[in-house]
């Protein structure tokens, strides 16, 4: 027996909850195209994200350690995947629409620059007094301009419920841009969803990360409340100065599943509370109805602090910043003095937009090695091409 969208779309309606976008109900694109016959808007929206080039350049892409720096650690693509996974779990729980959860999750850091947080950070520098540069807006201007896959529209031509999920993006790191949409509005609960999966996503798996590098210690976090909660039952009361990879991976695992919990609860509390009916009805709150309950909202903020002040901010760190932060601005003044340097290709677009955001649309799209890679041709003295 076939599927059709149409029975997709009766299925979203029988069984999500009434504040879940239907896709039957989608705003739409903004250019029009023919539906698909077996999947939905949202299905479509997914596959399309997936599809595209600078989805699969987020392998090469930072999350906390440079790729080279072992096989091991997140990428931004594994990062991603990560939050994709929570997303599609808290989606489901919740009765919201797992499909637009899905593509949200999955385009979320599609506007990453190389090297993480150092990259978008001097990105932001290097582009004051041009529009600066921001990876939500950056990723809008993927998906609706850079993409160019397509004979009739440049871009992905995504649904506006989408879109909204990427400049909706909110945590402690990224701001929601307003763009086109009503500041005055939160975003659908998938958006949310998107925003708390990413989040938890991070801090878990950054202190994974940390733990597996040595620049974290059990001793250094034995007075952070998360800590000693997750870790009750798998370490010894005394505390223990190394662990095992079996018990970082318990202790990562009950983390996630606390938090999970506990986020599943309030949100609960809020949408009874609330006593939210429709998406409307959810958009117009003055906060966001998933969130996490105290006192654990607080607990987090205690963990990403000592996340950024011991792992973050740990020299080796900063030394890989301090250095990647180097070959971006080597970059950008390069191409900026002289742009004959710059590949054809990339040359085309300076008298459309200007020079400046034509160099940052191109180092915001290079993975970390290429970056690296580009780096040496220009200033290294062998004569390479």
């Amino acid at each position: 027996m076939l599927i059709s969208r149409q029975k997709l779309e009766e299925q979203e309606t029988n069984n999500l909850a009434n504040y879940a976008c239907l896709s039957a109900n989608s705003k739409g694109r903004q250019f029009s195209e023919e539906e698909a016959p077996f999947r939905t808007c949202f299905q479509r929206d997914r596959d399309r994200i997936l599809h595209s080039i600078a989805f699969r350049r987020l392998e090469y892409k930072t999350q906390v350690f440079i790729n080279y720096e072992g096989d091991h650690y997140r990428t931004r693509l594994t990062h991603t995947l990560e939050v994709t996974q929570i997303g599609r779990s808290l989606a489901l729980a919740m009765g919201a629409n797992i499909d637009l959860t899905e593509a949200i999750c999955l385009v979320h850091d599609i506007g990453h620059p190389p090297f993480g947080h150092a990259g978008e950070h001097i990105l932001y520098q290097l582009m004051q007094g041009h529009g600066g540069f921001e990876h939500n807006r950056q990723s809008f201007r993927v998906v609706t301009q850079l993409e160019n896959k397509y004979p009739d529209f440049t871009g992905l031509n995504l649904t506006f419920e989408t879109l909204e999920g990427i400049l909706k993006h909110e945590t402690d790191y990224d701001y929601p841009d307003k763009l086109f949409l009503d500041p005055s509005l939160r975003g659908h609960i998938e958006a949310q969803i998107t925003n708390q999966s990413d989040g938890l996503a991070y801090t878990a798996h950054d202190l994974d990360d940390g733990l597996r590098s040595g620049m974290i210690t059990p001793t250094l976090l034995k007075d952070v409340k998360l800590w000693q909660l997750t870790t009750d039952g798998i370490l010894p009361e005394s505390g223990c100065s190394q662990l095992t990879d079996l018990q970082r991976h318990r202790i990562i695992r009950k983390l996630i599943g606390y938090e999970i919990q506990s986020l599943m609860r309030s949100t609960e509390k809020n949408l009874i509370s609330n006593n939210i009916q429709s998406v409307d009805d959810l958009r117009r709150l003055p906060y966001n109805v998933v969130a996490f309950e105290e006192p654990l909202k607080t607990y987090n903020q205690e963990l990403k602090s000592f996340l950024y002040e011991n792992l973050y901010c740990h020299y080796r760190v900063m030394r890989m910043t301090f250095k990647a932060e180097k070959v971006i601005v080597d970059l950008f003044k390069s191409y900026l003095e002289h742009p004959q340097i710059l590949p054809k290709h990339i040359q085309q677009r300076i008298e459309a937009i200007g020079i400046e955001r034509t160099i940052c649309d191109y180092i915001a799209g290079m993975t970390d090695r290429f970056a690296i890679e580009e780096h040496q041709k220009i200033y290294d003295a062998t004569f390479t091409q």
